[in-house]
């Protein structure tokens, strides 16, 4: 009896908290080191409720991101992060479509991709197509998750390369802009560490920026990511339910919660951006786990 009336209590709480779409949450203080400076500008609410705009969405989360190896030239440089879709679960058509259009109004200059993209081969190809949607200068670049290496991979590929996105699997891809350039580098099937435990960062100079894209962060903790500047990583779902946004009973990293979302750093002090992601695993269910979009603003460190 006791735990029904905390589930309820709890639904009661998520389902107020929904209607926060107006709400822009303070800063949060920053993490420094010598090297890097992130801050979280805003997470703005955007509720899934009617009324949002992005109904299927629950929130933008806005990063600056400030490091003495991103070039003058990439100077406000705009990158979109999402994750997790596993459409269709809680992340339907609607959302989908919501997703297109927030991503287009964000104007953003890449779309980077951390995998579990569907919940059934019949899902590939419309999340890859409304993937391909989406306006981006320089393109967008994917990692696969486990659900999609466990199922459909060869239809996954296929559209991806039918609608020109990049597949990043061990592999480096260079973004230019004005005679300046960042690197990109996904990691294939993060969870073959025996066939996929060497870092593809590790040829790479120490005075390059680079992006590590991952699906798991446990990655970033497993093995060495040398010449990594920042990795971005899903899986986790922000731990989907919550006690309070403070405790995920069910995390799938064998880290407990200390990556459960937000901005983290390894032990090398790499900071990781985790994103809770869009759709939802096992459960159709949030609760003090938002689905989000994440947008990552470059700055020259002065």
């Amino acid at each position: 009896m006791m735990k029904k009336f905390l589930y309820v209590i709890l639904g009661v709480l998520f389902l107020s908290s929904c209607r926060l779409n107006q709400y822009v949450l303070p800063s949060l203080s920053p993490e420094t080191s010598a090297a890097d400076s992130i801050r979280l500008v805003d997470t703005e609410i955007t509720s899934s409720k009617a009324g949002s705009g992005y109904r299927g969405i629950s929130r933008v989360r806005t990063y600056q991101f400030s490091h003495p190896d991103v070039p003058a030239a990439f100077n406000g440089f705009r990158i979109a992060f999402i994750s997790d879709l596993h459409y269709k679960s809680l992340f339907k058509e609607k959302g989908l479509e919501n997703l297109v259009r927030l991503l287009n109004d964000q104007r953003v200059d890449v779309l980077l991709v951390g995998g579990d993209l569907h919940e059934g081969c019949e899902y590939v190809a419309p999340v890859v197509s409304a993937l391909a949607a989406v306006k981006v200068p320089m393109g967008t670049y994917v990692v696969l998750g486990n659900n999609d290496y466990e199922a459909c991979y060869a239809d996954i590929v296929r559209q991806l390369e039918a609608h020109n996105i990049h597949l990043m699997e061990h592999r480096v891809d260079t973004l230019k802009r004005d005679g300046a350039e960042i690197l990109i580098a996904g990691v294939r099937n993060p969870f073959d560490l025996q066939k996929n435990g060497v870092s593809p960062t590790l040829a790479l100079s120490p005075d390059d920026f680079v992006i590590l894209l991952t699906h798991t962060p446990d990655y970033a903790e497993d093995v060495a990511i040398t010449n990594t500047d920042l990795v971005l990583a899903g899986h986790t779902h922000g731990g989907q339910v919550t006690l309070f946004g403070l405790y995920a009973p069910i995390l799938p990293s064998h880290y407990g919660q200390r990556f459960r979302g937000g901005l983290k750093r390894n032990s090398q002090g790499i900071p990781m951006i985790i994103t809770n992601g869009l759709g939802t695993s096992n459960k159709n269910i949030r609760m003090f786990a938002p689905s989000e979009v994440v947008v990552i603003e470059l700055n020259v460190h002065h």
